[in-house]
């Protein structure tokens, strides 16, 4: 059995090693062998019997190309794990209305089609609340998010753009974010994400820390309801939860594009993200 793991394009500035290390090794001891494959260079993927899109990090920065794979992807049948369709519903976060609307409890979200001043007063009107965050909706590695108060100057490159706007949680920097890791939908194991001091970003990138932790009471019954909602099942996937202003869990992310998976901090859930990934490759190679 081989697979290709797609991987970034060489100019993609942040480490990505750790994860792709991590998750080879354990598809490794399987017995699988594992290629890493530039997802925007992947010419002959005809031969492998999965492809994982599991490190294509910087898809969002080069979100033409990343949907004419997925096209293509569709086009050729090629044997992706998740599913291509799945891939590009899960790739812009409007999917966080939708939970909304199906009565699951997310971070309460406003979506400006051109962020403006008036967009930050009404927002924190409606929130009830003059910390905010606002984010691009296809986005990772915390690109394009601000810690903002309106009046603030809203940064350049964000100014009219379609942006998120979602109220500042304070528990991110003190109870921190709780990432539930799924393979096959059952639950492998989960994290808490939190940031250096004075952040509230959590990426390794920026200084944050990620350990296993327990699971907190209620996020599993969160976490199955989102992972239901999706319009497709998953062979991996990562739910994001925090506290909310009322020390309500709320749905903050759905990742099933390329989601770290923390096997490095986390190697007891290696046998469960190997299990899976064979089990996909087995089913979409006949």
């Amino acid at each position: 059995m081989r697979l290709a793991f797609l991987v970034p394009a060489p100019d993609y500035p942040d480490p990505w090693r750790w994860a792709f290390d991590a998750e080879a090794a354990a598809l490794e001891r399987r017995g699988v062998a594992v290629d890493p494959v530039v997802w925007t260079d992947a010419a002959d993927l005809d031969r492998y019997d999965l492809i994982l899109p599991l490190v294509t990090w910087g898809y969002h920065l080069r979100y033409t190309e990343w949907l004419a794979f997925l096209e293509r992807a569709e086009r050729e049948r090629l044997p992706v794990a998740n599913p291509p369709e799945l891939l590009r519903w899960n790739s812009d976060k409007a999917y966080l209305a939708e939970f909304t609307w199906k009565g699951i409890p997310c971070v309460p979200t406003i979506e400006a089609q051109a962020l403006s001043d008036a967009d930050l007063h009404h927002a924190a009107q409606q929130f009830g609340t003059s910390e905010l965050v606002v984010k691009p909706p296809v986005s990772a590695s915390a690109t394009g998010t601000h810690r903002i108060r309106p009046g603030d100057a809203i940064p350049a490159g964000e100014r009219e753009q379609r942006m998120m706007i979602q109220p500042f949680l304070p528990s991110i920097a003190t109870e921190g974010e709780y990432a539930l890791i799924h393979f096959d939908g059952v639950l492998s194991h989960t994290l808490v994400k939190r940031p250096k001091a004075g952040d509230f970003r959590v990426q390794p990138s920026l200084g944050g820390t990620t350990e296993p932790c327990d699971t907190p009471d209620g996020a599993e019954d969160l976490a199955q309801a989102v992972l239901a909602a999706a319009p497709a099942p998953a062979t991996y996937g990562r739910v994001d939860i925090i506290r909310g202003l009322n020390g309500e869990l709320l749905v903050m992310e759905l990742e099933l594009v390329e989601p770290a998976l923390w096997l490095d901090v986390a190697p007891h859930g290696e046998a469960a993200f190997a299990d899976a990934v064979i089990a996909a490759a087995e089913r979409l190679s006949k």
